[in-house]
């Protein structure tokens, strides 16, 4: 069975983006966004809502052409154009780069590729997480603090119907206050 990880930053008082869905309070400084490189090379498959994939698409496809783009840049975007990707969205009909979209029922979809061969899946965007997360799909969560209050947006965490044990496998601090926690599912 793969493993399913959700990871995402998110502000001090658990929002994933700002009113707005501004984003621009969690710029990753170098060590930071090299974890985020280690973390995307060892998933062997995306799992994306719409918002995140269009964010994503909006910059990753070409983030290496850039003309500032760091070596940790490039390496990111070719590993983000090379590795499989799913979408799921009933609002839009193409999706580009290595990527299947999937219109249908999300929480089937996982389901059914969690229980094939293969290596860790990672799952982005606050809606398709929370839907996971209600159906009890995600093994790993990894929380990428940073220091600041936004008030309000989007929850990195959604409503759910019963409790979720979890057990802290790794902290640590990157320049800047920023504070990763990972926690595993208890099962």
């Amino acid at each position: 069975m793969r493993k399913l990880i959700y990871g995402m930053n998110l502000t001090l008082d658990g929002y994933i983006a700002a009113a707005g869905d501004d984003i621009g309070w969690g710029g990753p400084g170098d060590e930071l966004f090299q974890w985020w490189l280690d973390q995307e090379r060892a998933s062997s498959l995306s799992l994306y809502g719409r918002k995140l994939w269009e964010t994503m698409s909006s910059y990753w496809p070409t983030g290496d052409q850039q003309p500032n783009a760091t070596p940790a840049e490039i390496e990111f975007a070719r590993n983000w154009r090379d590795t499989p990707k799913v979408v799921f969205s009933s609002t839009i009909d193409k999706v580009d780069w290595n990527t299947r979209l999937v219109t249908g029922d999300a929480i089937a979809e996982i389901t059914r590729l969690k229980a094939g061969d293969g290596g860790p899946m990672s799952v982005g965007g606050a809606m398709l997480a929370g839907a996971a997360m209600r159906a009890g799909l995600i093994d790993e969560y990894a929380l990428v603090t940073h220091p600041v209050l936004v008030g309000g947006g989007t929850p990195f965490f959604t409503a759910l119907d019963s409790w979720v044990n979890l057990d802290l496998v790794e902290t640590r601090m990157f320049p800047g206050g920023v504070v990763l926690t990972r926690y595993e599912t208890r099962r």
